[in-house]
């Protein structure tokens, strides 16, 4: 009988069973089951895998406690072999941002622009999240939200909206606890699996700013928004 199927399949199994302990801090006392459950709800990847993979673990049990005198008597078939390769590469080796999605020109403002600037600038781009820089740091991002919500208390406040608009900079409006709220920051050796999660996390989430290393100042180079999604999932799933 052929062992190296047995022998591959072994390999991928351990390798997912450890980095699903590592990423999500199991105890060791916990089966593999019951991380493979408990992780799919944190686990994009996993949780589409799920059901193949507790019945892998049963397989697994049957190749490694139930050999007598150390024959194998269950040698998984070839395709199995091949999946179980496909999903220990997609968790323990996912694809990055940067080695997959190509950076976008992102429209900016700097922030000593005035609100009517950036005004016109989202009409005429058709880009809702603006990066602000105060010289090279990018200091926030201001979208249609932002504008409107302050708009409103100019209005209510009497002030003439245009002069509002033309007088007050990008600056003066922005709101540190949107950037908590509304935005994630993840670095170019973060994981298309890191964007979907952000998203399922975060309800509220308008987009991922992608920066060289996800560091808030750093100059944004991908915006990911709730559209992108159904392309990311697609690029998970091609990369086998």
């Amino acid at each position: 009988m052929d062992k190296r199927n047995a022998t591959e399949f072994i390999n991928s199994y351990n390798k997912i069973d450890a980095q699903l302990r590592d990423l999500y801090s199991f105890k060791p006392s916990q089966s593999f089951t019951d991380v493979v459950r408990r992780s799919a709800e944190k686990n994009s990847i996993v949780r589409k895998y799920e059901n193949d993979l507790v019945d892998y673990a049963r397989l697994r049990n049957a190749i490694v406690h139930q050999s007598t005198d150390g024959q194998i008597i269950a040698v998984p078939c070839d395709e199995v072999v091949e999946e179980m390769r496909t999903i220990e590469r997609l968790i323990c080796t996912p694809p990055t941002i940067g080695e997959t999605l190509q950076e976008k020109k992102i429209v900016s403002i700097e922030a000593g622009l005035s609100l009517r600037q950036a005004v016109l600038l989202i009409s005429r781009t058709g880009y809702s999240n603006l990066p602000v820089y105060e010289g090279r740091r990018m200091i926030g991002i201001v979208n249609n939200r932002r504008i409107i919500k302050a708009l409103g208390g100019a209005v209510q406040s009497g002030v003439s909206v245009d002069e509002w608009l033309s007088e007050t900079p990008v600056s003066d409006i922005l709101s540190e606890s949107d950037l908590l709220v509304y935005y994630k920051y993840l670095g170019k050796r973060n994981t298309l699996q890191d964007i979907l999660t952000a998203f399922e996390e975060n309800k509220k989430l308008l987009a991922v700013a992608v920066s060289e290393h996800g560091t808030p100042g750093e100059r944004i180079v991908n915006f990911v928004t709730p559209a992108d999604l159904v392309r990311i999932s697609k690029l998970m799933e091609d990369y086998t």
